[in-house]
């Protein structure tokens, strides 16, 4: 059934044009990031490197979390509009299948927006003159910032379930970013969910953030269980609305 719900999720996006937001969106940091390199070369020595701070210090910190945030907020969007809500409540399919076909989706959108800004960073880096490839660690930071992601992406879409605005959602995402930054700049990462993300690409830093990676697995995995369990009880629970 599962697999059933994900098919159905998948044909309400089939005329979506929201891949143009995806795609156009993230050259906004991308653009940021190479200016801002090239304005700082005096200081910036570290190549790739580098530019990888500057790249991460707009995407990661004002751009990733507001766009996982966007999808969300637009897969719920049908089920918010008119009575479709009531429609989904008599569906004979279990609430872990509905919440969890919209979860598996919106963490394949976190993975390839991901490596869409991997593809961007790479034609920014040779833009602005950088010699080979990055270093396999900076591929490795991305990686793990979309394993931190994947907490985020669980969060949002419980907030996109029980707000029906379409915008509040992605407003708390970009407040919860900058909350995120502070947490991880005074040492309380792991206990804010919208800092693993920040944490695990290492955004803005040269030296790795993550001192422990058990540390930040366990923090990682239990924000994802604690919001995906609450949001299939959630769901569970609520009513057909008059």
């Amino acid at each position: 059934m599962l697999l059933a719900c994900v098919k159905t999720e998948r044909k309400k996006l089939h005329h979506s044009n929201l891949w143009v937001a995806f795609l156009l969106i993230p050259l906004l940091p991308t653009v940021m990031g190479a200016a801002n390199y090239m304005n700082n070369l005096g200081l910036l020595k570290s190549e790739w490197y580098s530019l990888w701070t500057q790249h991460s210090l707009f995407y990661a910190n004002f751009f990733y979390a507001p766009l996982i945030a966007l999808y969300c907020s637009y897969i719920w969007r049908v089920e918010h509009l008119n009575y479709n809500w009531n429609h989904l409540m008599t569906m004979p399919v279990s609430a872990a299948d509905i919440f969890l076909s919209k979860l598996l989706l919106a963490m394949r959108c976190t993975i390839v927006l991901q490596l869409w800004m991997w593809v961007l960073f790479l034609t920014a880096g040779k833009a602005v003159g950088l010699p080979g490839l990055p270093d396999v660690q900076i591929l490795g930071w991305l990686l793990r910032g979309s394993l931190g992601a994947f907490a985020i992406t669980a969060l949002q879409l419980v907030l996109s379930m029980m707000i029906r605005s379409f915008a509040v959602p992605i407003a708390l995402a970009l407040l919860g970013s900058v909350a995120g930054l502070l947490a991880s700049n005074g040492g309380l990462g792991l206990f804010w969910p919208y800092s693993l993300m920040l944490m695990g690409m290492n955004a803005n830093r040269t030296e790795d953030m993550v001192s422990s990676s058990l540390g930040f697995g366990v923090s990682t995995l239990v924000f994802f269980l604690v919001f995906t369990g609450f949001g299939i009880y959630w769901l569970r629970r609520k009513d057909v609305r008059a």
